[in-house]
């Protein structure tokens, strides 16, 4: 994972599938409710690593985005695995 200045986003690899996901500085705005710097993109991603691993690889099943099609999640995509993820240790 690595911050891109060219594209103002975080990228990483989708292990499995052979592409990139990006995540724009804008849902990263958006989940830390603050102008993110990209120290701040890094360190979310590697808190929160495994809700956005799941929201890529939901994000390629629900689309059916072709194996090596890089893709984009939004900060709705994340939050949505972070929100079944606190459910979960929640047991509901």
């Amino acid at each position: 994972m690595h911050w891109r200045d060219d594209i103002a986003s975080l990228v990483f690899a989708v292990t499995g599938h052979g592409a990139i996901c990006a995540v724009h500085r804008g849902a990263f705005r958006t989940l830390l409710g603050a102008e993110p710097t990209p120290q701040a993109c890094l360190g979310y991603f590697q808190r929160f690593e495994l809700a956005f691993r799941a929201a890529a690889a939901s994000k390629i099943a629900r689309r059916g985005i072709l194996p090596g099609t890089s893709l984009h999640l939004t900060s709705r995509d994340i939050a949505r695995k972070l929100l079944q993820d606190a459910q979960i240790a929640d047991g509901e």
